[in-house]
């Protein structure tokens, strides 16, 4: 049997998802959680893989078990073994036939996914905000930052913003939209894309906070993806605003998604 299970989780204390030999990821706390309900050792396969210090409104994952249990019980019996910075939502069994059509992979059935990242804009940092959202002490200028982010939307190369670890195969990516919001001192932007390359959000934030400060034009941004040159482009910035907030799959695989109003900016 295979189930998927739908994971929110608080990143800021935690190595990343993907297992360490620390034990400090989300993985090793998800997989020892289901090891102790089950009784049996349990790899688990993510829709995205997170760095550190990145949150998740909406991580899926799947694995294959021998243990019947109701959705519920799921749910419940896991959440007692995990930390209160990670929390399982939804379990939903899902069908694990042989062949692509018939066999849902949490990664490889996902048709595109969502991030958002915060912005805290104020002169002055907040500790309400630590770990939670980037901080910028200089104004941005919000629509700078959106004519600048709409020029990259569609299929291009990302090699600009595109990490030395990353292991994709192709750095060409579909971003289908970019959307950027105010909320007096909050700054919210919306990437929905068909994947991401490694850091490749963190690093197209930094740029946008270039040219929304003025120290980049709003032509730098399509500049950057013709140039497919990473150390032209702006340091990464920091993973505190990073949030994974929806992976989306076709409507056959009847995943109890969660909602985006977690993220009320749009």
């Amino acid at each position: 049997m295979r189930l998927a299970l739908g994971i929110q989780y608080d990143g800021s204390s935690w190595q990343g998802w993907q297992t360490q030999l620390s034990r400090k990821t989300i993985q090793d706390q998800l997989e020892a959680a289901l090891t102790a309900f089950t009784q049996n050792a349990i790899t688990t396969t993510c829709a995205g893989r997170t760095d550190a210090g990145v949150h998740a409104a909406e991580q899926v994952v799947h694995f294959d078990t021998l243990l019947e249990r109701s959705m519920t019980s799921w749910v419940r019996g896991l959440n007692t073994h995990l930390p209160p910075s990670i929390c399982v939502r939804w379990a939903c069994v899902v069908p694990n036939e042989q062949g692509a059509e018939h066999e849902f992979h949490a990664r490889f059935s996902a048709r595109s996914r969502t991030y958002h990242y915060l912005l805290y804009n104020h002169p002055v940092r907040s500790p309400l905000w630590v770990g939670k959202a980037g901080w910028v002490f200089r104004q941005l200028a919000v629509e700078k930052m959106d004519a600048a982010a709409q020029r990259i939307v569609g299929e291009h190369d990302f090699s600009a913003f595109r990490s030395v670890d990353c292991q994709a195969k192709s750095p060409v990516k579909t971003m289908h939209s970019i959307a950027l919001a105010r909320h007096d001192d909050v700054i919210a932007i919306r990437f929905h894309a068909n994947a991401f390359l490694h850091h490749m959000v963190r690093n197209l934030v930094g740029s946008l906070v270039y040219i929304g400060t003025g120290r980049q034009s709003v032509d730098w941004m399509a500049e950057l993806i013709t140039q497919k040159n990473r150390h032209l482009a702006a340091p990464t910035f920091s993973p505190d605003g990073l949030y994974l907030t929806k992976i989306d799959y076709d409507s056959k695989w009847c995943l109890p998604q969660e909602s985006t109003s977690i993220f009320p900016y749009f």
